[in-house]
């Protein structure tokens, strides 16, 4: 994955980069169908899997961390997968990586009726010397023609050592991101056999370690064609569960800490982010589809921010274009990247990213650094997320108010789906509150202080949209004329969410009057008064967003200020809790 570290190395040489040019997909047919111009009929599998349990069912008991394991050994055969390595030869680099990832696909196709649609998305740019790249995909057609917005599953296929552009060492690249890879290729064997209404793409990228480019790419060459993308799960360093030296907070507590149970889900914005709702509506999946049928209990934590601090992934370049994207990490992480410490001893970017060790000496690997029933678990989320998005209704808009007693919605549904759920969300990434009501205009007791609400509409098979924007209630007094709430500051601060936290949380405010200014920050003080940092912020009309990030290892209460030249507009107070 790729870091700030990476970053500062890569400006070295990155002033000549051309931006991607000549995108194409190598497969026209896959092009259409992601296009939605295509016949559904052409696609329908013999025997179909298409209700809800069903599918669950068949994901669950399909991925294989057997399988899983295999397709790592052969990753690891690669020698190095990095995106400047050879491209000619049968055995290593990058070019024998993705056509044997290709083939793996043509394979699952064959085997489901010639289902899967295989293709190289190519595109023009120099990286660490070469000046042309494929990711490589395989498309699922959906069932239903009337739906053209398609899920992704995606992961970074690139490997690296210590040196970005260093396309001669060993950089197996095991848990970043042969994890991810290999998660990416088991949903694609499993889920092919599935019917789902809308089009699943599972994808590998190229170019994620010098700057998310195969990505970019992808989601570039998506909006350029006018494809629609409902939802973008990307997987990167999915499948370790030993916690190095280093790791980029918020991770793990120490050296050699294990968390095998817990995954976190990342995703950009705070309040009303289709990024987050996303996050969201994989949690609940999980926790209404699978918990209660899965022998080992997995928490999905929804983090604040988009990235670990300094870091980021495949996910930024979709949430760039416009496309709900999020990001699945485990845990615990070995290392944070710093190769340029000379006391940086982790796996992470470097040659010991290895798939595990020999303890005996026999010559075979028998302690592993990637946990494959951890890996398994996380698949299978990904899954049934994915699976559920594709067959799930169509997102509803809606209103809303609330009077002394009640919040009301007035939901918009031309498809008139006729069942909904209405969230409730205050201080934290989670929901505080779910509804389910059976009727477009409904009301529900009012949750006490302040929040945010959103709704999905839910369809003859009990299964959720994606989550609507979130929006604050219109207040109405008992005959449901709307009070006009003057605001008291023409610049409102909220209260941060979540709070408590541990290592992260957005800071939320409105500016209900931009005034002219020359200088605006966010003031972070401690109950002495004493400013411990300052985040530079642009007011903009409407709900502003800003990221604090603390670290670890600091409790207590503390205050935030939102100041204008030198004037303090409003202040709260946030609770530090790690």
């Amino acid at each position: 994955m790729k870091s700030l570290y990476t970053l500062v190395v890569f400006a070295c040489f990155s002033l000549s980069l051309l931006a991607q040019s000549n995108m194409l997909s190598t497969n026209p047919v896959a092009e259409q169908v992601m296009l939605g111009n295509y016949n559904p009929a052409d696609y329908m599998p013999t025997q179909v899997i298409d209700q809800p349990a069903d599918i669950v069912s068949h994901i669950l008991q399909g991925v294989s961390p057997d399988s899983l394991h295999a397709w790592l050994e052969v990753l690891n055969d690669f020698h190095t997968r990095n995106t400047g390595s050879d491209t000619s030869s049968a055995t290593t680099g990058i070019g024998a990586a993705r056509r044997w990832v290709y083939s793996k696909f043509q394979q699952f196709s064959s085997e489901n009726e010639g289902r899967l649609l295989p293709s190289y998305l190519q595109f023009d740019r120099n990286i660490c010397g070469m000046g042309q790249h494929r990711n490589v995909f395989a498309v699922l057609p959906g069932t239903d023609g009337n739906l053209d917005d398609m899920i992704l599953i995606e992961a970074h296929l690139d490997s690296r050592c210590e040196s970005v552009c260093d396309v001669d060492c060993q950089a197996h690249g095991m848990e970043d991101n042969g994890s991810g890879s290999a998660l990416v290729i088991e949903l694609a064997r499993v889920m092919s056999r599935l019917a789902l209404k809308r089009t699943v793409v599972f994808m590998c990228t190229i170019g994620e370690e010098q700057g998310l480019y195969g990505a970019d790419a992808f989601a570039k060459y998506a909006k350029n064609k006018g494809i629609k993308i409902r939802a973008v799960l990307n997987n990167d360093i999915v499948g370790g569960i030993i916690c190095g030296e280093t790791s980029s907070p918020p991770s793990c507590p120490g050296l050699n800490h294990v968390d095998s149970t817990q995954v976190r889900l990342f995703s950009a914005g705070s309040i009303n982010s289709p990024h987050k709702q996303l996050a969201r509506f994989i949690k609940l999946e999980y926790l209404e589809e699978l918990e209660d049928l899965v022998s080992v209990p997995m928490l999905l934590t929804i983090m604040s921010a988009e990235d670990r601090t300094g870091r980021g992934g495949d996910h930024i370049p979709f949430r760039q274009q416009g496309y709900p994207a999020m990001r699945f990490t485990s845990a615990n992480e070995h290392g944070n990247a710093n190769t340029s410490d000379p006391d940086y001893h982790d796996r992470q970017h470097t040659t010991t990213d290895i798939l595990g060790v020999d303890t005996d000496g026999d010559q075979v690997i028998d302690s592993f650094f990637v946990d494959f029933n951890y890996l398994s678990r996380n698949a299978v989320i990904n899954g049934v997320a994915a699976a559920m998005a594709a067959i799930g209704p169509k997102t509803p808009d809606f209103e809303t108010t609330k009077d002394d007693q009640l919040l009301h919605v007035n939901i918009d549904d031309p498809e008139n789906y006729g069942q909904y759920r209405v969230f409730f969300r205050s201080l934290s990434n989670e929901f505080d509150s779910i509804w389910t009501v059976n009727s477009a205009v409904a009301s529900v007791p009012k949750p006490a202080g302040g929040g945010w609400v959103s709704v999905a509409a839910v369809d003859d098979n009990g299964i959720e949209s994606l989550f609507s924007g979130e929006k604050i209630p219109t207040t109405v007094n008992a005959t449901g004329e709307v009070i006009e709430e003057i605001p008291a500051k023409p610049i409102e601060l909220f209260q941060n969410r979540p709070n408590p936290f541990d290592e992260a949380t957005n800071i939320d405010f409105m500016v209900h009057d931009v005034p002219v200014y020359r200088e605006a920050f966010i003031a972070i003080s401690d109950l002495n008064g004493n400013t411990i940092k300052r985040l530079p912020v642009q007011l903009q009309p409407g709900i502003n967003t800003v990221l604090y990030t603390h670290g670890y290892n600091v409790t207590g209460v503390y205050a935030y200020s939102i100041v204008v030249d030198g004037k303090v507009m409003d202040t709260k107070r946030m609770v530090f809790a790690n």
